[in-house]
């Protein structure tokens, strides 16, 4: 969401499992088709590069200092769990995204399958919902 719809994009909640994906995230206005679309795209084309996906534990502020993405500190203890999407298990190399996520997940992203966003919605002022199924 944030490479296409702008760095500003937090994540505001989520619930996802092997069939489908919901993702809430503050954002002022309804998406357009084409933005749908251009999610869709990124989020398939990285599914293909079968990037693999490196789990870490760490205390917070390491995730912090990492650069790792998290919305909910408030619920994470002292060690946190950190996966890192694009960067081989060396530590080097191209990175798409670092969150601080409570798992399970899995090895490569080509395990995924297909992604298609079937509904787009508001939840709450300045809060949105995309729903995909993932097949």
């Amino acid at each position: 969401m944030r490479k296409t719809l702008g760095k500003e994009i937090e994540q505001k909640g989520s619930d996802i499992n092997d069939e489908r994906a919901r993702f809430d995230f503050n954002f002022p206005r309804k998406l357009t088709v084409e933005e749908i679309q251009k999610v869709e795209e990124l989020v398939n084309e990285k599914i293909r590069e079968d990037l693999p996906v490196v789990c870490k534990e760490m205390t917070l502020e390491e995730a912090k200092q990492s650069g790792a993405l998290g919305v909910f500190e408030h619920k994470y203890g002292e060690k946190v769990k950190v996966y890192s999407i694009g960067v081989p298990s060396t530590g080097s190399g191209p990175l798409f995204s670092r969150e601080i996520c409570g798992g399970p997940h899995v090895k490569n992203t080509g395990e995924i399958g297909h992604f298609k966003i079937t509904k787009e919605e508001s939840v709450s002022a300045g809060v949105r919902r995309v729903r995909a199924v993932i097949d």
